[in-house]
Formats: structure tokens, C-alpha cells, sequence
């Protein structure tokens, strides 16, 4: 067995990419990243929840800080005073809700944890289709910091795996139920905690990928817009 890092939100994305790792058989140990957003709470249960499905042990579970995101700030998940862009699925612009350069962090906290563990894989929930607003989600950039990997550790074996930064929400989904992921314990609203909102950027994208599925989000949600 390959020892591996997931980095894992709470989120549908991270939760089956963690079941693809599973199911290659890899040895898991999970990260979570608190870097002041809205809803750390809910996704810090649901980060605990995934660990509990795939019998995470506690010494192979880390939760770490990265709360100096937030004191710098120009993003609607860590400012409440900027307004969380509306799902606008079509649009191509940047929306509030991008951290700036948010996954540098994320990957350098993973990679440092896996030089100490002897992880040679990190395993990373990032999906192109979210690209046309986030650049850190491109192909492009995951191979660059694959570079800064090699070059910036002791041994430079370990890799960031992306194994579903070219499906879509819908095709996830589909991975997910292939693979009996529990979809129904993730959380991806960036705004509320205890019911999904259902018309934030994260809850569009969420929604019309079961859809387009033809399938039913197992969370709860104040409404549910068709976004198909």
C-alpha cells in the first residue's frame, strides 16, 4: 500500500476523491485546512464525518490553521462584508468567493506533512470545470507545483494527484455512486451551516451536477433552482 495525503474539505469533490484513492488501495491519512471561511464548522464535521466512513484513525487525521487567509482578506468565504457571488453558471469572470491563491497554501501544508509521514502521493479534489473562475484549479498549475515539489523536498517523490480535475460535476457524482462515496455526508454551501443555501456559486454547481444526472442531493436546502 502507497501512503497517501487527502486533502479533504467536507466537500463532494474531496469526498470522492478520497473513494478513488480508496478504491487503488491506498493508505489514507486525511487534512483538513481551516483558513477562516464561513462555514469551517460544518465542513470541519463533515472533514470528521469522511474520516469516520473510511475508518480515518485519529493519527491519521490532521486539522491545521491556515486562519492568516482570512486576515488578509479579498474573499467573499472570509470577509462577510463582501457579498457571496450568486450562482451565475454561465458567467467567466472571477467570482467573490476566490481565495487568493488559496491552494499554494493548501499543497505546501499537504506536501510538508507527507515528507514527514513518508506519503509519496497527495491527493487534491480539484476540477477544471470550477477553472473558468479559480485559476489555481487548471491542469497547468497542479503540473507547475508538481515541479516545486520535486525540486523543494529531501527526496522529490511525492506527487499531487488530481484524479478529477477533468470530469464534471455530473461525471463526479457518477464516480461517487460507482463507488458507494457518502455523498450525503458532504457539505458545499459557502454560506450557511446548517441548511444549504441552493443559489450560491458552490450549491449551482452542486445542484446541476445531480440534475443533469437525473439523480436527488441527499442534503437539505432552503430552495433548490434548476440549474440544468
Amino acid at each position: 500500500m502507497t501512503k497517501a495525503i487527502i486533502l479533504v474539505s467536507g466537500g463532494m469533490d474531496s469526498c470522492v476523491t478520497a473513494a478513488i484513492a480508496k478504491a487503488v488501495g491506498d493508505d489514507l491519512s486525511f487534512l483538513h485546512l481551516n483558513y477562516g471561511q464561513r462555514t469551517e464548522k460544518r465542513e470541519l464535521k463533515a472533514f470528521h464525518n469522511l474520516a469516520d466512513h473510511y475508518e480515518v484513525p485519529a493519527n491519521k487525521r490532521l486539522v491545521c490553521s491556515i486562519e492568516h487567509l482570512a486576515a488578509i482578506g479579498g474573499s467573499s468565504l472570509t470577509d462577510k462584508t463582501i457579498e457571496v457571488t450568486a450562482a451565475d453558471l454561465e458567467n467567466q469572470e472571477i467570482p467573490t468567493s476566490y481565495v487568493p491563491f488559496r491552494n499554494a497554501h493548501i499543497l505546501s501544508v499537504g506536501i510538508s506533512w507527507a515528507e514527514v509521514n513518508g506519503a509519496k502521493k497527495l491527493y487534491i479534489g480539484a476540477v477544471y470545470e470550477d477553472s473558468s473562475g479559480y485559476p489555481d484549479c487548471r491542469p497547468e498549475y497542479y503540473a507547475a507545483f508538481n515541479e516545486v515539489a520535486r525540486l523543494g523536498t529531501a527526496a522529490g517523490d511525492i506527487h499531487i494527484e488530481t484524479p478529477i480535475i477533468f470530469l464534471t460535476k455530473e461525471d463526479i457524482i457518477r464516480k461517487g455512486i460507482e463507488l458507494n462515496a457518502p455523498l450525503a455526508l458532504t457539505w458545499s454551501c459557502y454560506q450557511n451551516e446548517d441548511i444549504a443555501c441552493g443559489v450560491c456559486d458552490s450549491c449551482g454547481l452542486r445542484l446541476r451536477g445531480f440534475q443533469r444526472a437525473g439523480l436527488e442531493d441527499p442534503i437539505p436546502y432552503a430552495i433548490r433552482p434548476d440549474y440544468r
